[in-house]
């Protein structure tokens, strides 16, 4: 134990003088939805909340750069990635404050799921498995997804710490890529748009455009499954916290945490692997269990999260 803190605190021989790669790649996408903002100011419904949002991540940034530069070590290095992580809770909200601007277009996706599979797997799904147990596993599994990034994360800093801020790299420009798809492609999920043009409509295979509805409704469906659950009230609750008609597809839980499974894989500890590997699967099928995706998401998810990882680790290599 004294042996970790000595290296917690240890100064770095060459440490980092500029941006870690992950921070340019969060100013990149900084600079890009400012420049938005700016451009559609008198169609944004907060445009002041946001510019302003924006100059308090620039210094946050800023101090967390300055502190890592006065004591360049482990620890300074850890809360300063750590802190930008942290930061894409701020980052999600805010895809849908610039994706409103623009036409819904669940309508679509839900015709084109009801084409793929013959019916709407995030309408039946829930409705075959309604039995408590399997209810509980699919909130955990969707309650799993932020502990598993941790889990992911520590573990390269503890353990594979000359892949950490690679590993970080790779997380973070993961989940920008996704957030960037977000902003120029509004859709809601099942959640939002099942409930905005009524269950009858979805049974009898009928998919209204809803044009500018969540402008100003951002109600949804109530998690379905064991109301009781310990696991569905965090669901619930994380729901009614911070949840957005925005961020369907492709699936960012799906990708990221494929994104996490093959980082825990790279290490080269099967252990970690094959304890996350049950949460990944329940995880990934409760998208379309608790409706907060349609099938095509999940699919979407599962593949770009595969593409995403092998291209943000050859940038990586190249630049963390």
């Amino acid at each position: 134990m004294m042996n970790f803190i000595k290296q917690l605190f240890a100064i770095e021989k060459h440490p980092k003088k500029g941006l870690l790669a992950l921070e340019w790649v969060m100013i990149g996408y900084w600079a890009l939805t400012l420049l938005i903002v700016f451009f559609t100011y008198t169609k944004a419904a907060n445009p002041d909340e946001m510019i302003w949002g924006r100059v308090r991540v620039a210094a946050i940034t800023s101090g967390m750069w300055a502190v890592y530069r006065m004591l360049p070590c482990r620890l300074t290095l850890f809360l300063r990635i750590t802190v930008q992580m942290a930061l894409l809770g701020w980052w999600y909200p805010d895809t849908y404050e610039i994706n409103r601007m623009l036409p819904n277009l669940d309508h679509l996706f839900a015709h084109w799921e009801q084409d793929v599979f013959g019916c709407q797997p995030a309408l039946l799904f829930c409705k075959a498995m309604p039995w408590p147990v399997v209810s509980e596993l699919m909130s955990m599994g969707y309650a799993a997804y932020y502990p598993m990034i941790v889990v992911v994360v520590i573990y390269y800093f503890l353990f594979r710490y000359k892949d950490y801020q690679r590993a970080s790299f790779v997380v973070m420009a993961a989940f920008f890529a996704y957030y960037l798809v977000y902003i120029f492609l509004p859709v809601t999920g099942p959640t939002f748009y099942y409930n905005a043009v009524g269950i009858d409509n979805i049974v009898n295979g009928i998919f209204p455009n809803v044009h500018d509805y969540f402008n100003y409704y951002q109600d949804c469906l109530a998690t379905p499954g064991y109301k009781d659950g310990v696991f569905y009230q965090m669901v619930e609750s994380a729901k009614a916290a911070g949840e957005r008609p925005t961020a369907a597809f492709p699936s960012s839980h799906a990708g990221i945490s494929t994104v996490l499974m093959l980082l825990a894989w790279r290490t080269g500890d099967r252990r970690l692997f094959y304890v996350l590997l049950p949460f990944y699967v329940l995880l990934c099928l409760s998208t379309v269990y608790i409706q907060a995706h349609y099938a095509i998401d999940l699919i979407a998810g599962l593949v770009t999260g595969v593409a995403l990882y092998y291209a943000l680790m050859w940038i990586g290599k190249r630049v963390a």
